[in-house]
C-alpha cells in the first residue's frame, strides 16, 4: 500500500467532514442567535410564559448544539493532525525500509559478483592444475588408462570404485594403480596425492622457501 495515494483522499474527506461540522455550527448559532433576539423582544412586550418558554428551549438547544459542534470540530482537528503525525512516521519507516532494501540488494549484488568471480579464478586454477597435473603424467609416461586411474585415485575413489566406474575387475585396476606408483617412484595413494596436493595446501610463504 502506497501512503502517498491515500493522502488526497483523506485530505478530501477530512475537509468533507469539517464542512459538515462548520455549517452545522453555523445552523445552532443562527438558531440561538435569532431565538435569543426573539425571547429579548418578547420579554419586553410581557409575552407568555409558554412561549418564553419555548424561545428559551430554542436558545438553549442552539448554544448545546453549537457547544456540541464546536468540541467535535475540536476532536476531528486532534484525529486529523495525529493521523498526520502517523502518516508521517510511516513514510519515514518506509523510506528507511526502502532504503535498507537497496543496500541489502546492492550487498547481494556484490556478494554474487564475488562469488562469481571466485567460481571463475577456482575453474581457472583447476584447469591449470589439471594440465600441470596430465603434464607429469607425461613425464611418468604413463598409459591412457594409467592416468585415468591415476586421476580418480587423487579424487579419492578406491580401486572398487574406479574398477566400477571404468567397467574393468578390481585387479586390473590395483595392477593399473601399482604401474602408476613404480612409474611415478612413489610409495603408494598417499604419496601420489601429496605429490600433486601438498604444495596447495601449504601457506604461500612456505611455498616460496621451498621453490628458493
Amino acid at each position: 500500500m502506497n501512503i502517498n495515494t491515500l493522502a488526497p483522499e483523506h485530505t478530501t474527506n477530512e475537509r468533507q467532514e469539517r464542512g459538515r461540522l462548520v455549517l452545522f455550527l453555523a445552523i445552532f448559532l443562527l438558531v440561538s442567535t435569532l431565538a435569543g433576539l426573539d425571547l429579548i423582544a418578547d420579554l419586553s412586550q410581557d409575552a407568555g410564559p409558554v412561549h418564553l418558554a419555548i424561545e428559551g428551549l430554542l436558545v438553549l438547544g442552539g448554544l448545546f448544539g453549537s457547544f456540541s459542534m464546536m468540541r467535535a470540530l475540536q476532536q476531528t482537528t486532534a484525529r486529523n493532525r495525529a493521523l498526520q503525525t502517523n502518516a508521517d512516521a510511516l513514510r519515514v519507516k518506509l523510506r528507511a525500509r526502502t532504503h535498507e532494501a537497496r543496500a541489502l540488494n546492492e550487498e547481494l549484488s556484490q556478494t554474487r559478483a564475488r562469488a562469481l568471480q571466485w567460481q571463475r579464478e577456482a575453474r581457472e586454477l583447476m584447469q591449470g592444475l589439471s594440465v600441470a597435473i596430465d603434464r607429469q603424467f607425461d613425464r611418468w609416461e604413463l598409459t591412457e588408462a594409467e592416468k585415468e586411474v591415476a586421476m580418480l585415485l587423487l579424487k579419492g575413489l578406491s580401486h572398487k570404485e574406479i574398477a566400477a566406474l571404468r567397467q574393468t575387475s578390481d585387479a586390473t585396476t590395483r595392477q593399473q594403480a601399482r604401474a602408476v606408483y613404480k612409474k611415478g617412484d612413489l610409495s603408494g595413494r598417499n604419496e601420489l596425492a601429496a605429490f600433486f596436493l601438498e604444495d596447495l595446501l601449504l601457506p604461500p610463504d612456505a611455498v616460496e622457501k621451498e621453490a628458493s
